[in-house]
């Protein structure tokens, strides 16, 4: 799930045809974006295979990834206004790319932990750039097209997974199948930095104001107890999503392959459900959300998530697990928006300062579940280390209080 920065829509008029064409473009980053590393996904568990690693050697591994995210997440917005949101969403694609072939096809566990921080740390530099250059985009559009962006990227993580399954399928070596994959997205991302808009940047992309206010909060105000507790269960809620995305990220193919013995071809579709599922909770939510409010559809999605996942967990079949993952990836498909919406509309905060923490802090659910999943596996079975993920969906239960029950205008 990607980082969201606030803006002011102003009232232009009707897009022309540059517009248009960036809007193209800026799908066509985020589309990428989702399909690259997806491409690798279903790989893992032929990787974990041929490194002979364990599940917790494996777990601190792919911890790598967040690790590399976490630490270039605070450099992206420099970059951005260095180069341009344009040209580092493209550089980041292409050298995520490489990243995801050094991982797929590195000879020991060291190479394949440096290749994943640095697709880490690409990514999250393209995560914010293409963002950056997308609210340029909704701002010449003068109304919210951000959402649709992240859709595409949905779709696009499902092309990847579908990719590598077919690849799988083909008995495709992962050195073949990731070097075409990476040099398809990067002609992509080369020809869309074509079409996207020309100029400076003028909107911040690391959570700062033009205003010069003081951090502390609106009209330099202290920050309230209230408040720094809010802005902790909405990182809770975002967090809870992420631990429930890597599971499908990291273990989905892993488990499926492993414990419940199914081909490695039809493992990769635990982690195809669920970003698929996904994709369609985030065409559905604004709907949702505009008619019975955020608290009830985030209770919602938390107990489909729970519910559906702690039923593959308790019966667990190969098209049971499958469907479970679906279930996950739907009840969460709205939870990291909604907690980016509610934080940066918090009192006493200068705007996109909560927003900022929140996209910030989430990516510890990443950083630290893969580890845990992992340890959990070894001492006991990685069946009873999937239990985080039914856990922490009611966690989004018990916290989502703090969302607006108020439907939107």
């Amino acid at each position: 799930m990607r980082t969201i920065v606030r803006m002011s829509v102003e009232s232009v008029a009707r897009p022309g045809l540059a517009d248009r064409r960036a809007r193209a473009a800026v799908a066509a980053l985020f589309f990428t974006n989702g399909a690259l590393f997806a491409n690798l996904i279903p790989r893992y568990p032929q990787v974990k295979a041929d490194l002979g690693l364990s599940n917790a050697v494996y777990g601190l591994s792919v911890a790598a990834f967040p690790t590399g995210a976490i630490i270039a997440g605070a450099a992206a917005g420099v970059l951005v206004r260095r180069f341009g949101s344009a040209r580092a969403a493209t550089a980041g694609t292409v050298l995520t790319g490489a990243g995801a072939l050094v991982a797929g096809v590195a000879p020991s566990v060291w190479a394949f932990a440096a290749a994943l921080f640095l697709a880490g740390a690409m990514d999250a530099v393209t995560d914010v750039a293409q963002n950056a250059h997308g609210l340029r985009v909704q701002r010449r559009y003068g109304r919210s097209i951000i959402n649709s962006f992240h859709a595409v990227w949905s779709i696009g993580a499902v092309t990847g997974g579908a990719m590598a399954a077919e690849a799988i399928a083909a008995g495709l070596p992962r050195g073949i199948h990731l070097s075409v994959s990476a040099a398809l997205f990067a002609v992509v991302a080369l020809v869309a930095l074509r079409f996207c808009l020309p100029g400076p940047e003028v909107e911040p992309v690391d959570g700062t104001v033009a205003d010069g206010g003081s951090a502390s909060g609106r009209g330099g105000r202290a920050i309230g107890t209230r408040t720094v507790l809010v802005v902790a269960a909405l990182v809770l809620i975002a967090m809870a999503a992420t631990v429930v995305e890597d599971a499908g990220n990291s273990w989905a193919a892993i488990y499926l392959s492993g414990p419940l013995a199914a081909p490695v071809a039809v493992a990769a579709w635990g982690y195809i459900a669920l970003v698929g599922a996904q994709f369609v909770g985030r065409l559905c939510g604004d709907r949702l959300v505009d008619r019975f409010g955020q608290r009830t559809v985030a209770r919602a999605g938390g107990l489909v998530a729970a519910g559906g996942m702690a039923l593959a967990l308790a019966y667990p079949t190969v098209p049971g697990t499958i469907l479970g993952f679906a279930a996950a990836g739907l009840g969460v498909a709205t939870l990291v928006p909604a907690a980016m919406h509610e934080a940066d509309e918090l009192p006493g905060l200068k705007p996109g300062t909560g927003l900022t923490i929140v996209s910030w802090l989430m990516r510890l659910g990443f950083l630290l579940s893969p580890p845990v999943v992992g340890a959990v596996a070894d001492a006991s079975s990685l069946r009873l280390g999937l239990v985080v993920v039914p856990a922490a969906a009611l966690l989004v239960v018990v916290v989502a209080g703090v969302l607006s029950q108020k439907p939107r205008s």
